[in-house]
């Protein structure tokens, strides 16, 4: 698909970008609130958040605007393979959010995307991811093909340094993967990767459940 695929969305509520905690600076990476128990947990990109502190996600991110708060990461989950070894086929992970003064969880204020795990290779998904040189998201669907074993392509331009983390959603509520894995998430912003979200994901975002 060529670069005239790709729209510009507003107030994808249930994705977001993430910032450092002043929030002053560009935003780095993009996230999606996915569902769970507790109503509190956000997909992204592994290689976005290991090593980092004093992250902060903002769903909705629109030309500056917060309109659903401003949500502080307050434990980041990634799989021992990754972090032991940045193994591309784990560069996923699942963030735990709160916003001070509430104990209104992000799902309640959101709504979420539903974790889907071993899907099919193939599937016609929608991208939507905040390019670091933009202030709104962007969208576009494509089928995704499998080139490699555990990593997903989609083929789409426009997505640049920002949109690591951005989901990959199918049937309208369901995220198979995160933009990144293969050269962190592709080197050219024509052709983007994810890791295939299979059992280790399934068990990361277990222990993620379970505030573990």
């Amino acid at each position: 698909m060529s670069r005239a695929g790709v729209k510009t969305i507003r107030l994808e509520h249930k994705h977001g970008a993430l910032f450092d905690d002043s929030v002053k600076g560009d935003h780095f990476c993009t996230a999606s609130v996915v569902g769970s128990p507790h109503g509190d947990l956000v997909i992204t990109a592994a290689h976005c958040v290991t090593g980092t502190s004093g992250i902060v996600f903002v769903p909705g991110y629109d030309r500056g605007a917060a309109p659903y708060g401003i949500w502080t990461v307050t434990k980041v989950y990634a799989d021992r393979a990754w972090t032991s070894s940045a193994d591309p086929d784990d560069d996923v992970a699942f963030l735990r959010v709160s916003q001070a003064g509430s104990i209104v969880p992000i799902e309640d204020v959101t709504g979420a995307e539903a974790l889907k795990t071993g899907a099919p290779a193939r599937q016609l998904v929608e991208v939507i991811g905040y390019p670091d040189s933009g202030s709104q998201p962007i969208a576009c669907r494509n089928w995704t093909r499998e080139p490699m074993s555990d990593q997903l392509q989609f083929d789409c331009g426009g997505y640049t340094d920002g949109t690591s983390g951005s989901p990959f959603i199918v049937y309208g509520d369901n995220v198979i993967g995160a933009l990144g894995g293969y050269q962190q998430g592709g080197n050219t912003p024509q052709v983007s990767y994810a890791a295939v979200f299979g059992a280790a994901v399934s068990q990361l975002y277990a222990t993620a459940e379970a505030g573990g």
